[in-house]
Order: C-alpha cells, then sequence, then structure tokens
C-alpha cells in the first residue's frame, strides 16, 4: 500500500520540475489525473524488494532489534522461515509486509489434519492480527522423497481452509521452489519442470492458479557462476557479457543470468497450464567470502544491480512489470552446518550479525 506522505513529497518535486505548467496543473481534473499517474508510479517502481530474516546463528540480533533495523534502513518487506513468537510480536504495528514459512517438518502433520491446521493458523497468524501477512509458504523447497512432497497440495488446502474460517483470505497461501525443480533453461523458452517435480507440483500450480496466488522460487546467479557455466558479468547484471543470447524460439534477449533464470521458469508454467502465474522472487542473493568469486564488491555490485532491476525493468517475457523479490539475507548465519566446499552458504549477510552494520552500500527503497 502507498503511503500518502510519499506521494505527496513526489507531487511537491514534479512542481518543481514542471512551474511551466503550475497553472494548467491547478486544475481540479488535471490534479485528479496526476495523482493516478503518481499513484501508478510507485506501485510500480517503489518497495518490490524484501529481505529474509535467517536466524540459523548464535549471535543474530533479538527480533525487536532486527525490526527496528527493517524500519532504519525502509526494507518494506521481510521473510522468515517459521513462526517466531518473539519476532512476530515485534513485527506488530510496523507495517512491514510478511512471508512466514510452514517448515517442511511440519507438512505432513498439518496436510493429516484440518484441526492441526487450524491451530497452526490460530496460534501463528490470526493471533497478530497487527502483522502484514502477505503469503504463507507452506515448505521450502521441498524435494521429490521427501515426506513433505507427498503431503504438499493437502497441507497448502488445509492451510487455505483455515485462512477462510479465520476470515484471513486475503492471504495468500503457496510453497517455495527452487532452479533445482526445473529443466531444459537454455534457451528460456524451454524451460520445463522435471518430472519427479512435476509429478507432485502439477496439483499445486492448479491450486495456485484457482487461488490467483504467485508461484515463489529462489534464484541464485551465484550458483551458475561457481559452476563455471556462465561469467562474472552475466551473473552480476554488468553489461556487454559475452554471455548475452537471444531466444531463438521468441527473438527475446537476454542480458544477464537472472532474466534467463526467471524466464525459464515462466515457460516451465506455460506448459504446466499455470502460465497466469505471477512469480515471487523469495530469495536471491550473494556471498561475501568461502567460494569463488564471493567477496563484498561483488556482493555489493549484484545486490545493488538486482534492486534497480527488479523495481523497473520486469524479466524479457514480462517487459517492464516490476518483480516482487527477497534478498538473501539480513545476516551472515554462523549456525549453517557446511563442509569445506561450501563454506559460503555461511555469508549471504548484508548485515554483520554482531556490529547490525551494512557490509557494503546498499538502499532498500
Amino acid at each position: 500500500m502507498v503511503r500518502f506522505k510519499h506521494i505527496k513529497k513526489t507531487q511537491k518535486y514534479y512542481f518543481m520540475k514542471m512551474s511551466g505548467v503550475r497553472m494548467l496543473a491547478s486544475s481540479p481534473m488535471l490534479l485528479f489525473l496526476l495523482s493516478l499517474l503518481m499513484a501508478s508510479y510507485f506501485d510500480t517502481t517503489a518497495g518490490q524488494i524484501g529481505v529474509c530474516f535467517g536466524q540459523m546463528g548464535n549471535n543474530i540480533p533479538n527480533p525487536a532489534e532486527v525490526v527496528a533495523m527493517f524500519k532504519q534502513y525502509s526494507i518494506p518487506r521481510m521473510r522468515m522461515y517459521g513462526p517466531n513468537p518473539n519476532a512476530l510480536n515485534a513485527l506488530r504495528g510496523s507495517n512491514i509486509e510478511f512471508i512466514l514459512d510452514v517448515p517442511n517438518g511440519d507438512l505432513k502433520r498439518l496436510a493429516d489434519s484440518q484441526a492441526e491446521a487450524n491451530t497452526w493458523v490460530r496460534d501463528n497468524v490470526q493471533k497478530y492480527n497487527d502483522v502484514r501477512f502477505k503469503y504463507i509458504s507452506v515448505g521450502n523447497e521441498v524435494k521429490p522423497g521427501e515426506p513433505g512432497a507427498a503431503a504438499l497440495f493437502q497441507a497448502m488446502q488445509n492451510i487455505d481452509r483455515a485462512l477462510s474460517a479465520a476470515r484471513l483470505s486475503d492471504i495468500k497461501v503457496s510453497t517455495t521452489t527452487f532452479m533445482g525443480a526445473f529443466a531444459d533453461t537454455y534457451p528460456p523458452s524451454r524451460g520445463r519442470f522435471k518430472d519427479e517435480y512435476r509429478n507432485f507440483l502439477q496439483p499445486v500450480i492448479g491450486f495456485l492458479v484457482n487461488k490467483r496466488s504467485p508461484l515463489l522460487v529462489n534464484i541464485y546467479t551465484y550458483f551458475g557462476y561457481m559452476n563455471r557455466d556462465v561469467s562474472l558479468e552475466f551473473a552480476l547484471f554488468q553489461p556487454n557479457s559475452n554471455n548475452e543470447f537471444t531466444d531463438p524460439n521468441n527473438q527475446l534477449r537476454y542480458q544477464n543470468f537472472f532474466d534467463a533464470n526467471l524466464d525459464s521458469v515462466y515457460a516451465a508454467l506455460e506448459k504446466s497450464g499455470g502460465g497466469s502465474l505471477d512469480v515471487v522472487v523469495s530469495e536471491s542473493g550473494w556471498p561475501t567470502q568461502g567460494g569463488p568469486g564471493a567477496s563484498v564488491p561483488n556482493a555489493e555490485a549484484y545486490v545493488n544491480n538486482l534492486r534497480l532491476h527488479v523495481n523497473k525493468n520486469g524479466s524479457p517475457k514480462r517487459s517492464g512489470k516490476p518483480i516482487e523479490t527477497y534478498i538473501f539475507a539480513m545476516f551472515d548465519e554462523n549456525g549453517k552446518q557446511t563442509s569445506p566446499n561450501d563454506e559460503y552458504e555461511k555469508y549471504w549477510g548484508m548485515f554483520s550479525p554482531t556490529t547490525r552494520q551494512l557490509k557494503y552500500g546498499v538502499k532498500f527503497n
């Protein structure tokens, strides 16, 4: 929701630049049209960025401090990976739009019992009626063969019914998947779900279409660079990469790896009856150490280029449409279990958890 004070500031700026037409703009009809223009501008360019609040560390600030930081840095949206009463209480009245995950380990229990789903919604959503819940993500990167895969669709239905019964049907129910669920992603128009994922995600896609809910997808260009699939420039949104290409099936031009990934997801959805769905990029980021190309300068370049790109450009397939995107993550997380080959998993944070300071320059709104 656009706050009036932001519109007012922009209208003032407009009149300063357009002083020559100030008398014309005093017309009530022109003022009305101008207000629509300004509202449209903010709806499409501001506030598309959120940040993921992971808590797998022994030095993470307490939730009240974290919410205060979100306010201080004008971060309008948060994703959290499971219920945390302290964090939910800290979010009360904050006006921060919020994604709350149902942890994968809870999916079977919630699928097996509508009463359990009702209780989960009552205790973790309905109780916090002054928190701006936007989506409930039922599961994160659920994989074939996991207990949650067979339970996912029913768990989503039960959570949705529980929200409706609590008169909270404006909160959208979805799930989060990742690029590992897709095949034939080059060129993007060939993108499809891997068969083993489509087997359990097909009914989910139908549910999302029926409910007009987006699919949440984690997209990391870092892994394409780490695996030597693409150049650093192509992964960082930097111009004149030697990986730029035109999709021969639709003549769309791709100048960065993020867009290529995203449009392969749209292509897969089209092949699965989900062509009407939007995609929310529920995680994207770049580590600052611990792996090839993991550095503060590269993370700074990626996050800032990502922020500018999703607020303005859209992808070639959905040109001009802002992309709701969540940066991973707020803090480094020293509690993640890693091997020497994936030490980077601990270092995705934009902020140091101990100093509470940004590790590099970035603006969120």
